[in-house]
């Protein structure tokens, strides 16, 4: 465990691939200036990898002070533990009093591995960060400036707030698409660090023989319409009006953890707490009941048309327009209207 660094910086993990960082590092870069500013330190980045120096402006563009680059053939794929020496290493040398991830399956890898090495706090797929006093309700310690992890909890059915009094630095993952992307400046400018950290060869227990990548399908994130289906659809072929109406005004198809559970789509078409988070101009939600855990993912939305035969259904509390009746009905009405308009 490291004491407590009060004037530590607040990190971001920085997740590439083939030289291409993932969003949620950019999108975590602009919420760790916002922290450290209210603490009044610097952001940073930490960028593993081979041949990564160049990423190092795209990250400063967004928001981090200084960028601690680990250059190393040996950091050219990702495994657990040659990326968990370069942390903890880093951490036990610049001490910094927060580091937060993206909640993609290697932050969710790396981030307990570091976490355990280090003996510090780690909270799990947090959909927001803020800094504030908190007092210890034990020891009625009062404790300034403390990172509050706040995360669902409880299936979603409550808003969990965590905070790390002293197992520093505070951690935690936080999930893709939460956090908005917003545009890089590139008249930022900030510090390139190049680092060199001693890796084990135990750490790199792993020998890559091939590597095989299934290309992206669907593109929620990425969307500017969502058309997306609920339990209360009811079939695969009751699914294709919904696909019908994504078509026919340029939308990507989302869909319910119910109806994805229900075999009415797949997977990758999910939205919510456990699929992916979403801030489209238009969303149609269709036979969506809106529960917490759906919300959680498209709430913030720019305009939200609900479409149910339940008038007490949730999604109408966050819906900026709202049909009641059968969506067998209102679909085709609607498709008929966009064509006849267009």
């Amino acid at each position: 465990m490291i004491e407590p660094n009060r004037q530590g910086e607040v990190w971001v993990f920085a997740e590439q691939e083939d030289g291409s960082l993932h969003d949620v590092s950019l999108e975590l870069c602009g919420r760790a200036r916002e922290l450290a500013d209210r603490l009044g330190v610097k952001a940073a980045a930490v960028l593993p990898g081979k041949n990564v120096g160049g990423l190092a402006d795209e990250l400063i563009a967004h928001g981090a002070d200084n960028v601690y680059v680990v250059g190393d053939e040996r950091l050219g794929h990702y495994q657990t533990g040659s990326y968990a020496q370069v942390l903890c290493s880093l951490i036990e040398k610049h001490r910094p009093q927060i580091v937060v991830y993206g909640a993609t399956p290697i932050g969710r890898d790396l981030a307990p591995h570091v976490a355990s090495t280090m003996r510090a706090g780690l909270t799990a797929d947090c959909t927001d960060l803020e800094i504030s006093d908190v007092t210890d309700p034990k020891t009625k310690t009062a404790h300034k400036n403390l990172m509050l992890q706040i995360r669902p909890a409880f299936g979603g059915n409550i808003i969990a707030t965590i905070v790390n009094f002293d197992r520093w630095p505070q951690m935690a993952t936080v999930r893709e698409g939460v956090m908005p992307l917003k545009e890089p400046d590139a008249k930022r400018t900030g510090n390139v660090i190049n680092e060199q950290v001693e890796i084990d060869q135990t750490a790199l227990a792993l020998k890559l023989i091939e590597r095989h990548i299934e290309p992206r399908t669907v593109n929620l994130k990425g969307a500017r319409v969502i058309v997306a289906g609920g339990g209360g659809v009811g079939s695969k072929e009751n699914f294709q009006l919904v696909q019908q109406l994504a078509g026919v005004i340029g939308g990507a198809v989302g869909a319910s953890r119910a109806a994805v559970d229900g075999g009415l789509i797949g997977k990758e078409h999910q939205i919510g707490q456990t699929g992916t988070t979403v801030r489209p101009a238009l969303y149609i939600a269709v036979g969506i009941s809106g529960a917490i855990q759906h919300r959680a993912g498209m709430e913030e939305s720019a305009k939200i048309i609900a479409i149910n035969t339940d008038p007490e259904a949730p999604i109408f509390s966050v819906a900026h327009y709202g049909i009641v009746g059968d969506f067998k009905a209102v679909i085709p009405m609607m498709i008929k209207a966009i064509k006849q308009g267009s």
